[in-house]
């Protein structure tokens, strides 16, 4: 596996020679020492990145692509390693990165390698005599921000549109979980992408990240991560005044009305909140339900959500692994005690597991929490495997719970009424909505939210609005009108 940082096509040491260990969260043993990136590193990277750029962004927008499906390829070659040191470095059950996380990182590459050469600009009609033209160029340097929850799947939402538009790329992975990036860094370096295209230099959020909103020769800053730190990303990125998207924390509204179909509903909510632990900025983590089916689906939900297997990522028969690290599994445990003290009940789970064979770990168990709509855990996000329910009695009352948080990134809705869903879906403050089903995500398809949730967009073709900057050309067409306004 790499540690060094990757700057202009070479793994190199940090020039400190600090290096941070990065754990694996299934015993909190030490994978490896990866090298953690100062201010003099990010300034050779954006330095390299600089060098890139011209050649980059004027290559043939089909050679870039081509570049992407080639790296998709490679990606795919190499399913089964990458799958494993996911596993390894985050506690993702290997089920999953083997199904769900390498196969997704694959498809956006490819996505976005059939993008590159299909990025248009438009004739805009102006007065006779004149030929007015939009064209879209690359932002520029383009730092990124990627979170330690799907480092390997959020990697390339980041990188693929930013390199298909033209832009090179210097990228901060979590510190926490560093390993897959530096993996893709190194794909890239094989199936040909010139040196300084991309960087990837894991270091701490308050001196990598921070500098990298600061630096005034990156022209855009976008970072996927709590509400709280997205503030200090703005105010950093003032200085040059570069452009700013943020993809942050979530708070999933799950409705569920009565004439639902509730089999259909207990699956698609323990994926929801259960799938990579809930630590994902779109969990179903506010279970709203119609109190006319209240019981019978807790019943059903409680029964799943005690059978889920908990266990060793690298064990294929495991469905929830641990939490990333150990701070973060204490954080989760103590809202907890904090939904106590105002009053909810704890269904099902609130501790770690009772297993000999998982005490070194960082496990929490599936934890469903009745409480009140305006209780602190039901509107800070907690970020684990961690879902309050509550009940409604009308689709005003069920509106009023879903859009009374301070976030709108995901909510999701079941009904059989077809009128009633799309009616909803319509008024949920949310950039997603997802009906009978939830958490679906495509390359083709704008992820992002509002609010506390952040700005701009992933994926599809929006997010290369995000990477693109438009330019305006006037053309004097017409020889009999002069270049300038007559007197």
């Amino acid at each position: 596996m790499q540690t060094q940082l990757f700057i202009d096509g070479r793994f190199v040491p940090a020039l400190s020679g600090e290096t941070l260990a990065t754990l694996n969260p299934h015993d909190n043993s030490e994978i490896a020492q990866v090298s953690m990136a100062g201010r003099a590193d990010i300034d050779r990277a954006v330095d390299a990145a600089k060098a890139a750029f011209p050649k980059w962004s004027n290559m043939a927008a089909a050679d870039r692509g081509r570049l992407l499906l080639k790296l998709a390829d490679a990606i795919e070659a190499n399913a089964d390693e990458l799958a494993r040191l996911e596993s390894l470095d985050t506690g993702h059950p290997i089920r999953d990165t083997r199904n769900l996380d390498v196969p997704r990182t694959a498809a956006t590459f490819r996505y976005f390698g059939g993008m590159a050469d299909k990025i248009e600009g438009s004739v805009i009609p102006v007065e006779a005599g004149f030929l007015n033209y939009m064209t879209r160029e690359p932002v520029g340097i383009v730092g990124q921000v990627v979170p330690w929850n799907f480092p390997l799947m959020f990697t390339s939402w980041k990188m693929a549109p930013a390199l298909a538009a033209g832009n090179c790329v210097v990228m901060k992975p979590a510190e926490l979980t560093p390993l897959s990036s530096l993996a893709i860094a190194e794909l890239m370096a094989e199936v040909g992408f010139p040196a300084g295209v991309v960087n990837v230099l894991p270091g701490l959020g308050h001196v990598a990240g921070q500098y990298i909103a600061e630096h005034p020769d990156i022209s855009k800053v976008a970072f996927t991560g709590s509400t709280a730190v997205g503030r200090k990303i703005v105010q950093a990125s003032s200085g040059n005044l570069k452009k700013v998207q943020l993809e942050l924390g979530g708070k999933g509204a799950n409705v569920v009305f009565s004439d639902a179909n509730l089999d259909a509903v207990v699956q698609g909510s323990a994926f929801g909140i259960f799938h990579n632990q809930g630590q994902a900025c779109i969990a179903a983590s506010r279970l709203i339900v119609h109190e006319s089916v209240a019981d019978e689906l807790l019943e059903r939900f409680i029964a799943l959500a005690r059978s889920i297997k908990i266990g060793d990522p690298l064990d294929p028969s495991t469905e929830m692994g641990p939490l990333t690290s150990q701070l973060h599994r204490d954080r989760v445990l103590s809202y907890v005690d904090i939904a106590r003290e105002q009053g909810g009940r704890v269904l099902s789970g609130g501790k770690a597991p009772d297993l000999a064979a998982l005490a070194k770990g960082c496990y929490v168990e599936p934890t469903i929490v009745a409480a009140k709509p305006t209780d602190r855990v039901a509107q800070e996000e907690v970020f684990g495997p961690f879902v309050t329910v509550s009940t409604f009695s009308s689709d005003e009352e069920a509106l009023a719970i879903a859009n009374g948080t301070e976030y709108g990134l995901g909510a999701g809705l079941w009904t059989q009424n077809l009128q009633r869903a799309h009616l909803v879906a319509r008024q949920l403050r949310s950039g997603m909505v997802w009906i009978n089903c939830y958490k679906r995500v495509s390359p083709a398809s704008p992820f992002g939210g509002v609010g506390a949730s952040g700005y701009g967009r992933e994926m599809g073709f929006e997010v290369m609005r995000e990477y693109t900057q438009p330019k305006s050309v006037w053309v004097n067409v017409d020889a009999n009108i002069p270049p300038y306004y007559p007197r």
